[in-house]
C-alpha cells in the first residue's frame, strides 16, 4: 500500500514542504504539504519532480576509483584509502594551502553540507577555498558585513507587510528567490498587489516578474549601482531622507550625501538610459510609502559594481527609514542562530586578510574568487604552491565558472582530486575519487542556511522518507569520514567528528556569560542530547542553544529536537521582528553607512558616468524549472521554456539578418558558442540573454539526458577577468559580445 511521508523540498531557496507518496521505497508523486508552517501546501515544477529527480538512473550508486586512468567502481573502503593516501601526502609535500576546497551551491540545501565543511576546511587549515557564492552573492555579503559587521546579517523583504516593494535584477517567479527565502513568492506579489500594494521592477529584461508589476523600468545592464545612487542622491536633494526610529543607530549620514552628490539622476540618465525624470519618480515613491523594501538580486550582483549596487539597496532602506521596521527590511533569526549576544560593539569585517596567489584577489568572507581556480592550480609563481588537490563538493565550476575550457584543463593536471557529486558531470569526470550521496528521500533536511534569509521566523526538520538503500552511506558519513581521511585521521569512528565538534561547542557555551549554559558542566549538557546520531545530536544542541531554545532545560517551553519532531509539518516562530541594535557587529556598534572600502571605490563608479557599452551586451537568465546545472537530466524539468536558446529584440535580429531558429554564434572574450534564436520582445533592445548551466556535451560524463539536448555554456564567452573587485565576484552581466548568422 502507497504511504505518505513529508520532505522539505532541496531543489531550491524557497523550502516548500512536500507530502511524498512512497510505493515501497520508491518516490511515486510528490505534492505541496497543505499542513506546513511556511509554504502553506504551494509547490513549483521541480518540487513536483521530487520523484523523478529521486530516482534518475543515472544517479552513481557506488564509489568510483581512478585505475589506470579509468573510473571503476569500488567499495567504500577503497575509496575512503584513496583519499588519505592523495590528499595527506599534499598537504605533507606542499604545505595546506596547495589543497583546495570547492563548495557547490547544493551544499547548502543539506544537512551533511551545513554541518561538515566549516569543519574540514578548519582541519586543513587552507586559505585555497572558492565556492559559488563569488559566481552570484559574494557582493551581498560584502556589502552586509561593511554595513552591519556581519556577512551573514542580510536582511530581506518583509513581502507580507509591506506596502511597496522595489526588485531589482530580481526575477522570483522564475527563480523563486535568492537570499529570501520565500515559498510561493509569485503568490506573495500578487497579495502585495491585492492589498494596494505597489511593486516596481528594474531588469532589462521584461520578466515574468516584471510583467507583474505597476511599474516595469528596462535598465541598461550592468548600471544598477548608478540608478541607485541618484535615487540616493533625490532623497537627500529633496529633504526626503527619514530615518525614524533608525537613527541612533546609524552613522555616516552626513559623509554618505556629500557621497552621492555627483550622481544626480540627469547624470547617470544616458549610462543607466532611464529618464531623470523616472530615477526621481523612483525615488519620491519609495519615501512617500507607508512602508517599503528595496530587494536587490542575482541581475545587480553580478555586475562590475555589484558590491556597490548591494550596498545602495540597503541604504535606500536605511535612508527611508525602512530597514528594521515590520513592512521594510528585516534580519531574519533562525531557530540554529547561536545565542543571541548582549548589543555592543564588535570584531567588524575585513576584506584582503590575504590574496591569492596568481592575481593577488583579495579574500571575501574567507574565499578567493572561483573565477581564479584555473591560474592557481596551473600557474607556477614564486609566492607558493599551486593548488595540487583538489576536493569538490556539489560543485560543478566547469559550467558555472567562467572560462570552463582552461578550468576543464587545469582540473585535468591535478595530483589528486575527489568529488562528492551523485553524477559523473563535467567537473566529477576528472576526480581521482567521487565519492556519490544517496538520492534526497534517503537524506533528512533541515534548512540552517536559508532559514537565516526566511521571510517568516519557523523552524521545520524532516528524517529520511525512505531507509538507506543497501551499499548507500548517508551523505553525513561520506563527509565526516572525508574529513578524518583528509587531515590524517582515516580510519577513525566517523561518529567523533560529530563528538569533536558538540565537545568543542558546549565547552564554549559554558564560557560565555551571555549563554543560558554558562557555568555549567559540558559533560552533563552533552549526555541531555537527544537523536538519533551525531547530526542529530548536533541539530538538538544548535536548538537548544539557539534564541527560542530551551536552554537545556532553563526554559521548558523552549525548542528542543524532541518537541520539533513532534510538529512534523513545522513550527511557526513568528512574523519577522525589529532587532536592531543586537544583530550589529561593527566596532562603532552601529550601521557604517559609508565604510572606507567603499568610499574608497566610488570614484571607480563616477568614471561610469561616462562610461557607454558599445554594440551588443550579454546577460542571463534563470527558469522556474531549472537550478544551474542540476537538473537538466531530469526529463519532466526540460523542454518547453527551460531551453537553451539566444533571447534578442526584433531590431537586432532584423539588423544582424537574424531569424527566430536560426543558429547564431556568439563571441565574448573567453570563446565563442553558438545557440539557436529566440526573437523576442521581452529583452530590450542591445541586450541578448543566454540562459546558465548549460553545455552538457563534454565527453566521459553521465549525464545521458543531459546530453540529448546539451545547450551551451555561456559562461565559455568569458576569460575570468572581469570581477568586482570589492567581492571578487565574477561579472556575468552587462559583458559585451558580438553577433553573426551561423550560416
Amino acid at each position: 500500500m502507497p504511504r505518505t511521508a513529508l520532505r522539505i523540498c532541496p531543489l531550491c531557496e524557497a523550502t516548500c514542504g512536500l507530502a511524498l507518496t512512497i510505493e515501497g521505497t520508491t518516490v511515486t508523486a510528490a505534492r505541496g504539504d497543505g499542513d506546513d508552517v511556511f509554504s502553506r501546501g504551494f509547490v513549483c515544477p521541480k518540487g513536483a519532480s521530487f520523484g523523478a529527480v529521486d530516482s534518475d538512473p543515472d544517479r552513481l550508486r557506488t564509489p568510483l576509483v581512478r585505475r589506470d586512468g579509468e573510473l571503476r567502481e569500488a567499495t567504500w573502503q577503497e575509496a575512503f584509502d584513496a583519499v588519505a593516501a592523495g590528499i595527506r601526502p599534499a598537504v605533507e609535500r606542499y604545505g595546506p594551502h596547495a589543497v583546495g576546497v570547492v563548495l557547490g551551491n547544493p551544499n547548502v540545501h543539506t544537512v551533511a553540507g551545513a554541518l561538515y565543511p566549516p569543519v574540514l576546511l578548519g582541519a586543513l587549515g587552507t586559505r585555497s577555498l572558492f565556492t559559488a557564492s563569488t559566481l552570484d552573492q559574494m557582493p551581498k555579503h560584502v556589502s552586509s558585513g561593511l554595513l552591519f559587521g556581519d556577512a551573514n546579517a542580510i536582511p530581506v523583504p518583509d513581502l507580507d507587510r509591506t506596502d511597496h516593494l522595489l526588485l531589482i535584477g530580481a526575477n522570483p517567479l522564475e527563480s523563486n528567490g535568492s537570499l529570501c527565502t520565500a515559498p510561493d513568492f509569485p503568490g506573495r506579489l500578487k497579495a502585495l498587489r491585492a492589498r494596494g500594494g505597489t511593486l516596481t521592477v528594474i531588469d532589462p529584461r521584461r520578466t515574468r516578474t516584471a510583467r507583474l508589476a505597476d511599474r516595469h523600468v528596462a535598465i541598461r545592464p550592468g548600471t544598477d549601482a548608478l540608478l541607485l545612487a541618484a535615487m540616493s542622491h533625490v532623497l537627500f536633494e529633496e529633504d526626503l531622507v527619514d530615518l525614524g526610529a533608525l537613527a541612533p543607530h546609524v552613522t555616516g549620514v552626513t559623509e554618505l550625501a556629500d557621497a552621492v552628490r555627483d550622481f544626480t539622476p540627469e547624470s547617470v540618465a544616458a549610462a543607466c538610459d532611464v529618464d531623470a525624470g523616472v530615477t526621481r519618480a523612483l525615488a519620491r515613491e519609495l519615501a512617500a510609502a507607508p512602508t517599503a523594501a528595496v530587494y536587490g538580486r542575482i541581475g545587480s550582483c553580478t555586475v562590475p559594481h555589484g558590491t556597490l549596487a548591494s550596498w545602495l539597496v540597503d541604504v535606500l532602506n536605511v535612508l527611508t527609514g525602512n530597514l528594521d521596521r515590520p513592512g521594510g527590511a528585516l534580519f531574519p533569526q533562525a531557530a540554529t542562530d547561536r545565542t543571541p549576544r548582549p548589543a555592543g560593539p564588535g570584531r567588524g569585517f575585513a576584506l584582503g586578510r590575504w590574496r591569492s596567489r596568481v592575481s593577488g584577489h583579495p579574500e571575501a568572507k574567507g574565499e578567493l574568487p572561483l573565477s581564479a581556480l584555473a591560474e592557481e592550480i596551473d600557474t607556477v609563481t614564486d609566492e607558493g604552491e599551486p593548488v595540487r588537490a583538489l576536493i569538490t563538493v556539489a560543485a560543478n565550476p566547469v559550467l558555472s565558472a567562467p572560462d570552463g575550457d582552461r578550468l576543464d584543463k587545469a582540473l585535468a593536471s591535478l595530483d589528486f582530486m575527489v568529488s562528492v557529486d551523485p553524477y559523473l558531470n563535467e567537473t566529477s569526470r576528472h576526480a581521482h575519487v567521487v565519492l556519490p550521496p544517496p538520492p534526497p528521500a534517503q537524506s533528512p533536511h533541515h534548512d540552517f542556511a536559508f532559514n537565516t534569509l526566511a521571510v517568516r521566523n519557523q523552524v521545520r526538520y524532516t528524517r529520511p522518507a525512505v531507509p538507506l538503500e543497501p551499499g548507500r552511506m548517508a551523505e553525513t558519513e561520506i563527509l565526516a569520514r572525508l574529513v578524518l581521511a583528509a587531515t590524517g585521521m582515516h580510519g577513525a569512528d566517523p561518529a567523533a567528528v560529530d563528538a569533536m565538534v558538540i565537545e568543542q561547542t558546549l565547552g564554549k557555551a559554558v564560557r560565555e556569560p551571555h549563554s543560558p549554559v554558562h557555568g555549567r558542566d559540558p559533560g552533563e549538557l552533552t549526555a541531555r542530547l537527544t537523536g538519533e546520531n551525531g547530526p542529530e545530536r548536533r541539530l538538538d544542541m544548535m536548538l537548544r542553544l539557539g534564541p527560542y531554545g530551551d536552554g537545556f532545560g532553563v526554559r521548558p517551553d523552549g525548542l528542543t529536537l524532541q518537541r520539533l519532531l513532534a510538529h512534523p509539518h513545522g513550527i511557526d516562530l513568528g512574523p519577522l521582528r525589529p532587532r536592531l541594535p543586537q544583530p550589529l557587529r561593527t566596532r562603532s556598534g552601529k550601521v557604517e553607512l559609508l565604510p572606507e572600502p567603499i568610499a574608497d571605490d566610488l570614484p571607480r563608479l563616477r568614471r561610469a558616468l561616462a562610461e557607454r557599452p558599445d554594440g551588443i551586451v550579454l546577460v542571463g537568465r534563470r527558469h522556474l524549472r531549472s537550478n544551474n546545472s542540476w537538473m537538466h537530466n531530469i526529463p519532466p524539468l526540460t523542454g518547453g521554456s527551460n531551453r537553451c536558446t539566444l533571447h534578442l529584440h526584433p531590431d537586432d535580429a532584423e539588423r544582424l539578418g537574424v531569424r527566430n531558429g536560426e543558429p547564431v554564434r556568439v563571441k565574448g572574450a573567453g570563446g565563442e558558442v553558438t545557440a539557436p534564436a529566440e526573437v523576442t520582445g521581452t529583452v530590450r533592445p542591445g541586450v541578448v540573454s543566454l540562459p546558465h548551466g548549460w553545455g552538457h556535451d563534454r565527453p566521459g560524463t553521465r549525464l545521458t539526458h543531459a546530453a540529448g539536448d546539451p545547450g551551451v555554456n555561456v559562461n565559455q564567452l568569458l576569460d575570468g577577468s572581469l570581477l568586482d573587485p570589492l567581492s571578487g565576484n565574477a561579472v556575468l552581466n552587462g559583458v559585451p559580445v558580438e553577433l553573426a548568422p551561423a550560416t
